[in-house]
């Protein structure tokens, strides 16, 4: 009997470490999202560059567009922007900027510096819309069709693979066009 006191305990803990190993092996960026299917959350955030205007998701209603969530403090978000604003030479559909708990300076000096690859930027400095998106970190990226339902969720940086085999092809069959002007508002 006193074996047994030894051994479900060792059973218990071989177990948990068999567990871990598996989740250990799992890609975090392979996790399907929950909102894929579902209408994008509602939002109204101040622009960027201009918080007195706002823009809202139904402002976005008609056409494909995709929303990149950034932040000026997000290394992989500096690996990621070369192919974001080479993307948005494409003009394939509205390029969309989340920018997600940064400070409003902070943010327009690193599109100073890198390039501002947005037909607008939004700032999310609460972060509230971001977990309404269930952002797990920056960057992410989403490809939202004309109805606002969201159809595709890259978590971490895009890649130019994910572009040439996920997001373009979605696009283009979503009827992805020019992008037409954002629609803003006074706040």
């Amino acid at each position: 009997m006193k074996s047994l006191r030894y051994i479900v305990p060792l059973a218990i803990f071989a177990v948990l470490v068999g567990f871990l190993a598996v989740g250990l092996r799992l890609d975090p960026r392979q996790v399907p999202s929950p909102l894929i299917g579902k209408p994008a959350p509602a939002f109204t955030l101040p622009r960027l560059d201009n918080p007195a205007q706002v823009v809202s998701r139904d402002a976005m209603l008609g056409k494909p567009w995709v929303l990149n969530v950034w932040a000026s403090w997000c290394g992989p978000c500096r690996q990621e922007h070369p192919l974001i604003v080479e993307f948005a030479r494409s003009k394939r559909a509205p390029l969309v900027g989340l920018n997600y708990k940064d400070q409003r300076h902070d943010a327009i000096g690193w599109l100073k510096e890198m390039g501002n690859p947005y037909d607008v930027s939004l700032s999310d400095l609460d972060g509230r819309v971001g977990i309404d998106f269930g952002v797990y970190g920056v960057p992410e990226t989403f490809v939202i069709d004309k109805a606002g339902v969201i159809r595709f969720k890259q978590i971490g940086p895009v890649t130019p693979e994910v572009l040439r085999t996920k997001i373009e092809p979605l696009l283009k069959e979503l009827g992805a066009a020019a992008p037409a002007a954002v629609e803003t508002r006074h706040g």
